[in-house]
């Protein structure tokens, strides 16, 4: 991936600001080789530097973004598969809530409600002592989880929405706090709106190449997005120029955020040999100070109400589809009307 910022793309509200931290959940998404793995690790850094708490989710059926934060090919490798280790989440989350009465009726749309426990990004649990590692960057510490490859043994029996299922499940339960950040490295492509998971963020960015296609990309998730609401961003990614910049200009409008072309620090990063992140060239600081700023400013607007009613409309839907005749049990019954996930409550902690 090259990098650079325009920065006469930019207006004045969106340069450099004095920091103020939000509790966000920002997915990066795109066609497969659009570059939203290496944007995703470097706002990760980026965050980071700022000194903000972040867990890391690599949720892409390639699994890139261990290596693109660092590690190397044994400790990529190593990272403990999410999926794997459903039967624990489940059971962890469910807690003492009444209307789930064994973690076999637990589908990946299943929603909080009393009694389940909740998920902070900052805490310690089971969940994150099963499927987080620490991963130590220039600037701090992150946690990083990652739902495992899609492997051989998975033809024919599997498709990768059921790898995913378990980070869906984690974010409806996850109520983030202040001064922290989730970051979401999503699987490539149209599949992420294959699940209600692409409603559980406060900013989605959308990384296009100044092509046809990848502005066929974004005009594809812009028509799921539409109806529910979802902040979707572009970054024009691969530019090479002011005419790919006036491209993406005419096709994608307003929601063009900033377009980045060649940085010789990400191409470092690339061969295994990044330099220090504070040596990363002031225009792609700025661009990445952008992106948090436009992701501070959207979490502004978070409705935990629509929230979590948008959470009951997937579950309801995946119920009465597939739920129900899966697991033998009415999944309409899981729903708490009286539930609303939002920073006020509470974790119920473990017996």
């Amino acid at each position: 991936m090259a990098f650079l910022i325009h920065n006469r793309d930019l207006p004045q509200s969106l340069h450099y600001r004095p920091l103020r931290y939000l509790n966000m959940k920002i997915a990066f998404v795109g066609k497969g080789g659009s570059g939203k793995t290496t944007l995703s690790s470097l706002f990760i850094r980026h965050l980071v530097a700022n000194e903000a708490p972040v867990l890391a989710v690599d949720a892409d059926i390639n699994q890139h973004l261990g290596a693109a934060l660092g590690l190397d090919e044994a400790a990529a490798a190593a990272l403990p598969a999410m999926g794997a280790h459903l039967p624990l989440i489940k059971e962890y989350l469910r807690g003492t809530n009444p209307r789930i009465p064994s973690a076999e009726t637990m589908i990946k749309t299943t929603p909080p409600g009393e009694g389940s426990r909740l998920l902070r990004i900052r805490e310690d649990n089971p969940v994150y002592d099963a499927c987080a590692r620490p991963v130590r960057l220039d600037d701090g510490e992150i946690r990083l989880m990652a739902t495992g490859p899609f492997t051989e043994s998975d033809l024919g029996v599997a498709c990768y929405h059921s790898k995913v299922g378990a980070v869906e499940l984690c974010l409806n339960h996850l109520v983030d706090g202040p001064d922290e950040y989730l970051v979401v490295d999503m699987t490539a492509g149209s599949d992420s709106f294959a699940s209600g998971m692409f409603t559980r963020f406060d900013m989605t960015f959308l990384v296009a190449e100044p092509t046809r296609k990848g502005v066929s990309v974004y005009r594809q998730y812009k028509e799921y997005a539409r109806d529910f609401g979802v902040a979707l961003r572009v970054v024009g990614n691969k530019v090479q120029g002011m005419e790919d910049v006036d491209f993406l200009r005419e096709e994608i409008g307003d929601d063009l955020l900033v377009t980045v072309g060649h940085s010789d620090w990400v191409r470092s990063m690339e061969k295994g040999r990044p330099a220090r992140f504070e040596l990363l060239e002031a225009e792609n600081r700025m661009a990445l100070q952008s992106l948090q700023n436009t992701a501070d400013d959207s979490y502004r607007h978070r409705d935990w109400e629509r929230y979590t009613r948008q959470m009951v409309h997937f579950h309801l839907k995946n119920a009465e589809s597939w739920g129900n005749a899966k697991t033998g049990a009415d999944l309409a019954a899981q729903v708490d009307p009286g539930f609303v996930l939002g920073e006020g409550l509470g974790a119920v902690q473990p017996a």
